[in-house]
């Protein structure tokens, strides 16, 4: 190759074997190759913001599929793509991601990247090159998915409904004390009360939204699965979406499930299964087998817990939609509004994965979890 660019470029490309590439650049000048491998990876993360990547899905995506450094490569890329974008140009969504990653340039100059990254990140240089390399080829890899947040530069009016942030805060106050108590009544209780106020404010928004002079559309959002148990897991999310008037697509190659829905349900959605994932784990470590129980055993009453709680949920959750229906003021006016609102989301769904497969179902090879994740469905359950 002429170029370190061109030897970057041929690798990430496929044109040139990995190890071959990997000595090249090690032995290199380092005034040649740090500048360059600095410019490709932010490049090359570049791409997947235009393309519909967000920095909370990447980060995700590279933590499992990547090792070392790399996840903390993908945060200062984040942090380097900021530094060209006034504020006021990013949407708050993506910013609030970024910020969630604490992504902000601490380096100095780009060409003397890699040099600070071995001191600020204790990292030898040839282990460095080599998680470089390794993270810019397998970006190349990554297609681009569908556009939900604006890339920065394109920032989109906030859609957030007058009232509604206090009304989420309520909510996850609620949420996090059922989260932090031992008491399974006492949690109960505090989830009973966060999925009234949920039910209340979707209702109310719904005949809003019906009487009002704005069209108000469907929206999407992607929501992590993080492994072990991925697909158990977003059995639970799409327990609790259908729940909540919402749908989902679940996407297991970048470890993420897409909720179509309207905002004040995905919030929901998305806040019932944070806390409903972390009171499940709960109760799993109180009730698995202990002793000398197998790793086969364990595995199988894992994943069959998450299965009965997660089905346990949603028929608790269905429960507590016809009740919160049936007390609205006036359930016949309402009926309507709602199937309408079904209808469109569904056809968002459709038109953003025209080609979505049903999953198959769950085996279930333990009974003793099966019977335990549906206890502890009943004991958080929502009303």
């Amino acid at each position: 190759m002429d170029t370190v660019r061109e030897t970057i470029g041929a690798v990430a490309g496929g044109r040139l074997g990995y190890e071959d590439a990997l000595d090249t650049l090690a032995v290199a000048p380092a005034a040649e190759v740090d500048p360059a491998l600095a410019t490709a990876l932010f490049e090359a993360t570049a791409r997947l913001w235009r393309g519909g990547w967000q920095p909370a899905e990447l980060h995700r995506l590279v933590t499992r599929r990547g090792s070392g450094v790399q996840p903390l490569l993908i945060t200062d890329a984040v942090a380097a793509h900021l530094r060209g974008f006034r504020p006021k140009a990013v949407d708050e969504r993506w910013r609030a991601q970024a910020a969630e990653l604490d992504a902000r340039p601490w380096w100095g100059d780009d060409a003397g990247y890699l040099r600070q990254v071995t001191m600020h990140r204790r990292v030898d240089r040839v282990t460095l090159i080599d998680a470089v390399l390794g993270l810019i080829t397998l970006l190349a890899e990554l297609p681009p998915i569908e556009m939900l947040v604006p890339p920065p530069g394109q920032a989109a009016p906030a859609r957030r409904a007058p009232g509604a942030d206090a009304k989420l805060e309520r909510v996850r106050a609620l949420l996090a004390k059922a989260e932090a108590t031992t008491f399974p009544a006492e949690a109960e209780a505090y989830s009973a009360k966060a999925q009234e106020l949920i039910s209340r404010h979707s209702i109310d928004e719904a005949l809003l939204a019906a009487g009002g002079e704005t069209a108000v559309v469907p929206y999407a959002r992607r929501i992590g699965v993080d492994h072990p148990y991925e697909s158990e897991k977003a059995s639970l999310l799409d327990s609790v979406a259908r729940a909540n008037r919402c749908h989902v697509v679940w996407s297991p190659e970048f470890g993420f499930a897409t909720v179509f829905g309207f905002d004040a349900d995905i919030d929901a959605v998305d806040l019932l299964h944070t806390s409903l994932l972390v009171q499940a784990h709960r109760a799993m470590a109180r009730t698995e087998p202990r002793g000398r129980a197998g790793r086969s055993r364990l595995k199988s009453f894992r994943q069959s817990f998450l299965v009965g709680y997660a089905v346990r949920i949603g028929e608790r959750l269905a429960e507590a939609s016809r009740a919160a229906l049936a007390q609205a003021g006036d359930p016949a006016a309402l009926v309507p509004v709602l199937a309408s609102r079904d209808v469109q989301v569904r056809e968002a769904r459709d038109r953003s994965f025209p080609s979505t497969t049903r999953g198959r179902g769950f085996r279930v090879a333990s009974l003793e979890g099966w019977e335990s994740g549906r206890e502890a469905a009943d004991a958080a359950k929502l009303h």
